[in-house]
């Protein structure tokens, strides 16, 4: 079997989630894999010889998205798996009018024809200005932009028309069956995966808390440092550590300034997230949207505890953890990091997340389900 993953960005989750699984199922010797798209910023070597450079910058360009498709269909695969928004619309390009015969790629060199390749998707996220109260149905919550309501249509159109839809959290899965009306049969929950490293649980109570992530209003960065600087919650010798950069980075260091003078370290953009996690104590997540993060299940694999938001699937990654606030409530995220300070023992915490990410999050475990369900597809 041939297994095309098909990307339009160099960084980020998706891009991160497709290294590792198309290296694990690489490792296996089961399937023969290509990866088409920019060389990834993150494990590009880890695809090294089964990656070919693809480029689709932008939504509307209409001949790079025809050149992608004509790359991907002349290596003739069995599923090609989108694995972001705009390549799902590239993908689903593969199965619309105007390929060479109906239901067909066309002939090969001993004049058999080969069947068109079942198509998957990942959808990893909704657009930055859906909530969380409209995402889970909730009654009055305000609807998204129309621009936003646009693309989702979109997505539900995608979500129709390709073979099937992986999501990683059964939240999603919720949203795109309830709220865009996909077909349930069309929707299947596969877990991200992530590199496990060696846990390396806190030795003692927290002190170097870490925030990763877009700096974007929907990742709650200020809503964090609006936390931390109430009175009582971070201890004296306590710090953050902030990665990723964005247009709030501006904002963010003028606060972290103004109310937490020396404390807070801005590193941007960095490659080495799991190794950044290893040297800290804790992870943050303080987002007001999110699907199944990627930074969760590492600083999990990691064994480090994480104090969140109430958000997509995050409470299933953590088993509904009391680390839990509500999303945008500074006041409830202000006491649980205090709890996190004040526990004397954060590594047993760290050592039972550790075990979960394991189990659910191994690149092996991720890729038999993938396998499996490239299997059901193709026969």
């Amino acid at each position: 079997m041939r297994v095309a993953y098909l990307l339009t960005q160099d960084r980020g989750g998706p891009v991160d989630v497709t290294v590792r699984l198309a290296a694990a199922l690489i490792a296996s010797g089961e399937v023969d894999v290509r990866v088409f798209g920019p060389t990834p910023a993150r494990g590009a070597e880890l695809v090294a010889g089964h990656h070919e450079e693809v480029s689709v910058a932008r939504k509307g360009d209409l001949r790079a998205g025809r050149r992608a498709r004509e790359v991907v269909r002349a290596w003739r695969p069995d599923v090609v798996h989108a694995q972001d928004r705009r390549s799902g619309l590239v993908g689903a390009g593969l199965l619309g009018a105007g390929l060479l015969g109906p239901g067909l790629l066309g002939a090969g060199s001993s004049g058999a024809r080969r069947p068109r390749p079942r198509v998957v998707q990942t959808y990893h996220g909704v657009p930055d200005d859906v909530r969380e109260e409209w995402f889970r149905g909730g009654r009055g919550a305000p609807a998204p932009s129309g621009y936003t309501r646009t693309v989702l249509a979109a997505d539900a159109g995608v979500a129709r028309f390709v073979h099937r839809t992986v999501v990683p959290a059964p939240s999603m899965g919720e949203f795109l069956v309830r709220r865009l009306r996909v077909p349930a049969h069309r929707v299947t929950h596969i877990d991200n995966c992530v590199r496990l490293p060696e846990p390396c649980p806190p030795d003692g109570p927290v002190r170097r808390l870490v925030f990763v992530g877009l700096l974007v209003e929907r990742k709650g960065l200020l809503t964090l440092l609006d936390a931390l600087a109430r009175p009582g919650v971070m201890p004296p010798d306590a710090s953050l550590t902030v990665i990723g950069d964005g247009p709030q980075r501006v904002a963010a260091e003028l606060r972290a300034r103004r109310d937490l003078p020396g404390r807070v370290d801005f590193l941007g953009y960095r490659t080495d997230v799991p190794e950044q996690l290893r040297r800290h104590d804790a992870l943050v997540l303080p987002s007001s949207m999110e699907q199944q993060p990627l930074v969760v299940a590492e600083a999990m694999a990691a064994g480090k505890p994480v104090v969140a938001t109430d958000t997509g699937g995050v409470a299933d990654m953590l088993a509904g953890s009391a680390c839990l606030a509500a999303p945008g409530d500074a006041a409830a995220l202000a006491d649980r990091l205090a709890a996190l300070f004040a526990d004397p023992d954060p590594g047993r915490t760290g050592r039972a997340l550790a075990e979960r990410a394991h189990a659910r999050f191994a690149p092996d475990v991720c890729a038999r389900r993938h396998l499996a369900l490239y299997r059901e597809l193709v026969a």
